[in-house]
């Protein structure tokens, strides 16, 4: 099974198969609205201007998993972010990325991905604590963890690597630049 055999479900309804993005570096995440990581938004978005036309798609799957941090339905969720950060990225209809209805998208990438870790740092130690309050196995298995964790896709639809929340945006733009 290969990234391009799913299919999503577009913020307007309709479905997008993930093989319309053959050829093109993808960076996945899973975001929220309400989220101390929201402002990643502004960074995921000076990525994606300075490198769109070099290839790079950002899919963006909002997510009221984790602290019930995106409430609202699509189109509100699809109206803060334009209005607040400016996102032209493409954006997708909010899912579950964990547990029994997580879309088959998100259960193929924690069955194909290693969680790393929250490296070191204050918020590190913050979403340590609260990965284990919600699975006390959370750093053995690939479950994503919290909003915007980031998961990078080469040009061949492979995943090549994994970015929790913590880990400082500069190291997922060189990661990007390094796919591309």
């Amino acid at each position: 099974m290969s990234i391009y055999d799913f299919k999503v479900k577009a913020q307007d309804g309709s479905e997008v198969a993930l093989s319309d993005y053959k050829g093109k570096v993808l960076l996945i995440v899973n975001t929220a609205t309400g989220c101390g990581f929201t402002p990643h938004y502004d960074e995921l978005q000076d990525l994606y201007d300075a490198h769109k036309a070099d290839g790079l798609e950002i899919l963006d799957f909002p997510c009221n998993q984790f602290g019930a941090q995106a409430p609202g339905d699509d189109e509100e969720i699809h109206s803060f972010c334009t209005g607040r950060y400016g996102i032209t990225f493409p954006q997708f209809s909010k899912i579950d990325v964990i547990g029994d209805n997580a879309i088959p998208l998100y259960k193929w990438i924690a069955e194909n991905t290693e969680f790393d870790g929250f490296g070191k740092g204050p918020m590190a130690m913050v979403m340590k604590g609260v990965a284990k309050k919600m699975d006390k196995n959370y750093k053995n298995n690939g479950a994503i963890k919290w909003n915007f964790t980031k998961i990078l896709v080469d040009r061949e639809g492979n995943i090549v690597a994994r970015f929790e929340p913590t880990v400082p945006m500069k190291e997922v733009m060189e990661a990007v630049k390094a796919a591309l």
